[in-house]
């Protein structure tokens, strides 16, 4: 016969609920009390005592008036390619051995009470998995444990692997009603003999954690820390920082060789350490094999690694670039007419050579390349982009230039004029006169005499592209590589009464350098050819500019760089049932693998961004200068950065708190929402959490492992600005609420909006080339004679061998639509959820609320891009602005807001 009784640590009176949580309980029905209280509903269930607590989460505690009962758990592992369980490798037949002896897993169940009479953990309770059951895709083990009646709450289960590979498990679920989400990698005994830890769904506060358990929390925490030693092996679960140190190759060749980013010279964020040895020709950098370590659980998955690594990005750089060298003999070679560049959509490249690869390349080349068969062989041909499909002259015309700087895939650059006259920063003894060449009366010329260049700035009117005092020092280095070069710039825009942007001018500045002073000259639109053809010039070199700064900036610095130290700090500092970690841990899927694919063949010495953008072997450099001289934590958030760049100011009477410069910005509109959105979830769940009826700051104050993770983030992931003023403070929970905000918003809505239109604006490459190759004609004039004769007789031509070269537009046409590509096993924001919060019903609700939210925002984004009064995002051949819709199919779609950076 069962018994049940009460065991209750805690009171749970009503005045615990403080006002946001009686609101929110409100609708869901019954009564919960406070989510670190114990439970308060019981039923019974199989010699057990089923206790729910106020998350609704099952407990189970053994109340059997037996000395002891059977508890039956079924393990779930995932079939994945490359381990023993794919039938692949010697070991299969001896680990098949292992499970006929029933020898295959050994489980613990762990107690989360301490023995009441010696004040120590209750002993584990040990079984052996047998092999029950093989399907498609998993295989299911059960262990029988006899369990005493007194061993109280189940906290965690211990796991060893016996197998002689490792092995992904997905849950453990107990005949109780417990299941354990684990969907981790559990290396083999004879790899790692430490015990694995699978806490139960339950999260604690630290302060809140059963005694039971404290041990392991902080075990856990200790073992991923590493001791910053040895070399990373594959199986490690370990998280430590590094500097970047690792781009270079100078063992290879000395010319390889790059700067150490991170430190006093060159400030950065910090990535995960792989201890690898030094080089032996650069004891500062670390020397290159062709392992690349990430801690286990963030490599991708089977399907992520099917759809991305292998048949894309593994694909685009081991096989189209290498086969692209080959086809294009010249690596300089430009293309002769614009329709050679359309024919790349229509006819594709004829590749003569590749017949005896054609079986690889049909299987695994990337959507942005097919592969037809027809008399002249293979050919490789591209998907028409969408801003070419809809109007392939829109990349011509001044009206789509502006309007991308507010809807397009670089939204964060544009800026308004607050100061006049324009004045650089930069010392004029090295880089010449700072007073900018564009003066009043030019500017007054363009806007027709509509009002004074002060009643412009007053009212607001004035906006810039400014990559002037950026990339102005690194003009001369720029200079001096082969098939480039490089301006200072700024690009002035006028707000019309449409609410859209017209360009105004074009200003270019060349330092002092080769015993000649400083050079600049401003471009305008005009009305002779000689002008226009200038003008169309000038802005190949914005735009390439700009393109620069957006993947180097906007786009791998802002999010990609800048997340990795949030990443290895959560997992250093907070347990995985820190309800703060289970919160964050979606937003930072795949994150630090994409970077370790991005450092070893994008951004690395002699990749794809130093042979195909602007600044060269000197690109992730100045990515470097653009953190030291502007990132701030404190401005990363949505309303924060439009507020810097003066495209808004707070105003409590407009949507959102802050009123728009310019009224139709289709990132900040769809932005917005999507912010808003994201902080009224997490402001209820940090509520929940961090939730006391008499002083609910505390929790946050004396959150130990909290504190920790915004202090390391602070003082070492981003080390080299640890001691500036503007960090924001953790001390109360609206703080926490900002910080969280902020880190989501980066992983989802600003990745997002940076990423996946690349194809559709970039893919066309005349829009948004990666590269400006000559100089302009009126450089020099006198001395450059032949150049300036060729642009009067042939501007097009002029034009087109400033454009990237084949190989160049080519190489970057492949690589963007890899980066603008939905998996099929994408996680989007406010999407479903996935086992932790099913058992929360004021969280679930919560969240059913935030994904609510994000339903609306898909409509009010459709009902925008149908309205023909919002120019910038609306009209005849316009490319619509759905780069914040938050869902999206698989492929290449120009919308979706996936929760991480994971691609």
């Amino acid at each position: 016969m069962l018994k049940s009784q009460v065991v209750s640590h805690h009171p749970h009176p009503s005045q615990t609920l403080i006002p946001y949580q009686k609101s929110l309980l409100s609708g869901i029905g019954g009564f919960y009390s406070h989510p670190q209280l114990k439970p308060i509903s019981f039923r019974k269930q199989n010699n057990f005592r089923i206790r729910r607590n106020f998350s609704n989460s099952v407990k189970a505690v053994f109340t059997s008036t037996k000395q002891s009962t059977t508890v039956i758990a079924t393990v779930s592992v995932k079939i994945v390619s490359g381990t023993w369980l794919s039938k692949i490798g010697w070991t299969q037949g001896i680990d098949t051995v292992i499970d006929l002896f029933g020898h295959s897993i050994v489980l613990e169940l762990v107690s989360s009470e301490l023995d009441p009479k010696t004040g120590l953990e209750k002993p584990a309770i040990k079984g052996y998995a047998k092999k029950k059951g093989e399907s498609k895709d998993e295989v299911k083990y059960e262990c029988k444990f006899t369990v005493p009646k007194e061993f109280g709450e189940i906290g965690a289960i211990l796991v060893e692997n016996e197998h002689h590979k490792e092995m992904h498990f997905m849950d453990i679920t107990l005949d109780n009603g417990l299941t354990v989400n684990c969907h981790s990698w559990v290396a083999p005994k004879s790899e790692n003999p430490t015990k694995r830890i699978f806490f139960t769904d339950k999260s604690y506060l630290p302060s809140h954690t059963p005694d039971g358990l404290k041990r392991l929390r902080e075990q856990e925490l200790v073992e991923i820390r590493g001791n910053g030693q040895e070399k990373r092996k594959e199986h490690d679960r370990i998280y430590d920082y590094d500097v970047y140190n690792d781009l270079g190759d100078p063992d290879d060749d000395i010319e390889l060789k790059r700067p150490v980013l991170g430190g006093k010279d060159f400030p950065y964020p910090r990535r995960c350490r792989t201890g690898r040895p030094r080089s032996k020709k650069d004891p500062f950098s670390e020397a290159q094999d062709s392992s690349f370590y990430v801690p286990r659980d963030e490599a991708f998955s089977d399907i992520k690694s099917d759809t991305f690594t292998f048949k894309t990005l593994f694909s685009a750089l081991h096989a189209v670039v290498p086969a692209l060298e080959t086809i294009i003999n010249d690596k300089n070679l430009g293309f002769r007419y614009f329709t050679r560049i359309d024919s790349l959509f229509n006819e594709g490249i004829n590749a003569p050579n590749l017949p005896n690869n054609s079986g690889f390349l049909r299987n695994f080349l990337p959507r942005a390349v097919k592969f037809v068969k027809d008399t002249r062989g293979a050919v490789l041909q591209f998907e028409t982009p969408d801003l070419f499909e809809r109007d392939k002259f829109s990349w011509f015309r001044d009206e789509e230039f502006a309007r991308q700087t507010l809807a397009g895939m670089n939204p964060y650059s544009i800026q308004l004029v607050t100061e006049w006259p324009l004045k650089s920063k930069l010392d004029p003894q090295i880089y010449g006169p700072p007073e900018s060449a564009i003066t009043k009366e030019l500017i007054e010329r363009e806007i027709k005499g509509f009002m004074t260049v002060e009643e412009a700035v007053k009212q607001k009117k004035l906006f810039m592209l400014d990559y002037h005092d950026l990339f102005l020092p690194y003009v001369r280095k720029v200079r001096s590589l082969e098939g480039t070069t490089l301006y200072g710039s700024r690009t002035l825009f006028f707000l019309t009464h449409e609410g859209t942007l017209r360009p105004l001018v074009i200003e270019l500045t060349r330092p002092p350098m080769d015993d000649k002073p400083q050079w600049k000259e401003v471009f305008t639109p005009c009305w002779d050819s000689t002008g226009m053809w200038l003008w169309r010039l000038a802005k190949t070199h914005v735009l390439a500019h700009d393109t620069g700064y957006h993947q180097l900036v906007s786009h791998w610095l802002r999010t990609h760089c800048c997340t990795e130290p949030y990443i290895i700090a959560a997992n250093r500092q907070l347990s995985v049932n820190h309800p703060i970690f289970r919160l964050l841990h979606p937003h930072f899927r795949y994150t630090m693998e994409i970077n370790a694919l991005a450092r070893q063949k994008l951004i690395n010495a002699g990749g794809i961004i130093e042979s195909t953008f602007t600044p060269g072997k000197y690109s992730i450099e100045l990515s470097s200068v653009a953190y030291d001289l502007q990132w701030r934590f404190d401005q990363e958030a949505l309303p924060a950065d439009l507020i810097k760049r003066g495209m808004a100011v707070e105003d409590p009477t407009a949507p959102h708190g802050l009123k728009l410069a310019v009224e139709d910005y289709p990132f900040a509109n769809d932005g917005l929402i999507l912010w808003d959105a994201i902080k009224q979830w997490v402001t209820d769940y940090v509520n929940y959490f961090y939730a006391d009826s008499k002083d609910p700051e505390k929790l946050v104050k004396e959150d130990n492992e909290l504190q920790a993770w915004w202090t390391e983030i602070r003082t070492v992931g981003h080390g080299d600005k640890k001691d500036e003023p503007w960090w924001p403070k953790l001390e109360t929970r609206e703080d926490l609420i900002g910080i969280l905000t902020t880190i989501i918003w980066v992983a989802s809505g600003h990745h997002a909006a940076v990423n996946f239109g690349q194809y559709a604006y970039a893919g066309y490459f005349p829009n948004r080339p990666t590269i400006a190759r000559n100089r302009m004609p009126t450089e020099d004039k006198s001395e450059r004679e032949p150049e300036w004769k060729s642009f009067l007789e042939k501007p097009e031509v002029t034009m087109l061998s400033c454009f990237p070269t084949q190989y160049q537009a080519t190489t970057v046409m492949t690589v963007l639509d890899v980066l603008s590509n939905h998996c099929e096993d994408e996680e989007y924001i406010g999407g479903e959820i996935k086992g932790l919060w099913e058992d929360y019903p004021v969280i679930k609700a919560a969240y059913e609320t935030f994904n609510g939210n994000l339903k609306k925002l898909e409509g009010i984004i459709d009902a925008r891009n149908a309205d023909l009064n919002l120019k910038n995002r609306s009209g005849a051949g316009v490319v619509p602005y759905e780069l914040l819709k938050p869902y999206s199919e698989a492929g290449v779609t120009a919308k979706g807001v996936p929760n991480s950076i994971s691609i």
